[in-house]
């Protein structure tokens, strides 16, 4: 993938296709990256085209792709890095998708994904060619949820505490991967990522919402792998050099935000 902050900026969520199949050579390349798909905690995720399905709320295509794993520790945050790596590359093809977690019928997705007791089947996406309209019902769904709305830079990162706000012009060579983590895509647009920079190292925490409680499919821990996936591919395409760890700084937070994960900067 190339020019991550094009790719975030243009990327929307897509429910209405124009009805063409997904050509021979967009499915084949989509086929191959999905074998190079990775995610830092190194859990196994396994993928699955899924044709002849439908949702309520996407019109002009029946071609689906899913996601499974093993329930484990940090299966959320792996998937939504995954996955999110999955819809970026689709965006580059021209290939609309939406993260369908709940609107669907999920009996149905579950049973096509062959899915066992001890696995996870978290989101769903459409795949195909975004109609030249939204229809009215889309662009209500997107008016409810403030869709094109972002927490500014300062609201989301903070240097060393959480009491200090990080100024984008202070960020440096952050800014940018900092940047395609604020315009990532969360559940109902609810941005739950909150970042303290300390010490060359930018530290994860999710914010949870209200009505968001955790649990064995967690959207907002899946919103953090989307930011952990944004700021981890923005920086490698800038040359910035970093370390993925789970250390926890033990920062103290007045609103009790979760620590999730750290990138370390590489000297």
């Amino acid at each position: 993938m190339d020019n991550m902050e094009k790719l975030v900026c243009e990327r929307r969520s897509v429910r209405t296709f124009d009805g063409r199949e997904l050509t021979a050579d967009d499915k084949e390349k989509l086929c191959a990256f999905i074998e190079t798909i990775d995610n830092p905690y190194g859990l196994p995720i396994e993928f699955k085209l899924l044709p002849k399905m439908g949702c309520p709320v996407v019109a002009g295509t029946e071609l689906y792709i899913g996601a499974k794993m093993k329930d484990s520790p940090h299966l959320n945050e792996a998937f939504g890095y995954a996955f999110e790596k999955l819809v970026l590359y689709a965006q580059s093809l021209g290939i609309g998708t939406v993260w369908i977690g709940g609107t669907m019928d999920r009996g149905a997705f579950e049973k096509a994904m062959e899915l066992s007791e001890d696995e996870v089947m978290p989101c769903v996406s459409p795949l195909g060619y975004p109609a030249k309209k939204m229809s009215v019902r889309e662009k209500m769904m997107r008016k409810g949820v403030k869709a094109d709305s972002r927490f500014s830079f300062e609201e989301i990162t903070f240097w060393n505490s959480f009491d200090t706000p990080l100024t984008s012009d202070a960020a440096g060579k952050l800014f940018l991967p900092i940047e395609t983590v604020r315009l990532a895509p969360s559940a109902v647009n609810k941005q739950p990522w909150r970042i303290v920079v300390m010490d060359g190292t930018s530290h994860f925490y999710l914010q949870r919402s209200r009505n968001f409680n955790g649990g064995r499919i967690d959207m907002q821990k899946i919103d953090m792998g989307i930011a952990l996936c944004h700021f981890e591919l923005t920086a490698k395409e800038q040359g910035i050099s970093t370390e993925f760890v789970i250390e926890n700084p033990n920062i103290p937070c007045k609103t009790e935000a979760e620590y999730i994960a750290s990138y370390k900067l590489k000297i």
